[in-house]
């Protein structure tokens, strides 16, 4: 069995990170602009939740090569 991640998965995996990555840089960014207590704590869940998330996928990543 292969180890690792076939090219195509990697690439998969680039871009779920690249995604997740943007979206803790605008959930961060929104953060300083939303007034609403209950839209801030959903900005924030999504951030924490990307956050793991991108670490996970470094994982993924480190683990492949």
């Amino acid at each position: 069995m292969a180890k690792g991640l076939a090219m195509h998965e990697t690439l998969e995996v680039h871009e779920i990170l690249t995604l997740k990555t943007s979206c803790v840089t605008k959930g961060t960014a929104m953060l300083e602009l939303v007034e609403d207590e209950e839209l801030k704590k959903i900005l924030e869940e999504d951030v924490q939740t990307s956050t793991e998330a991108i670490k996970e996928l470094k994982k993924i990543l480190k683990k492949a090569q």
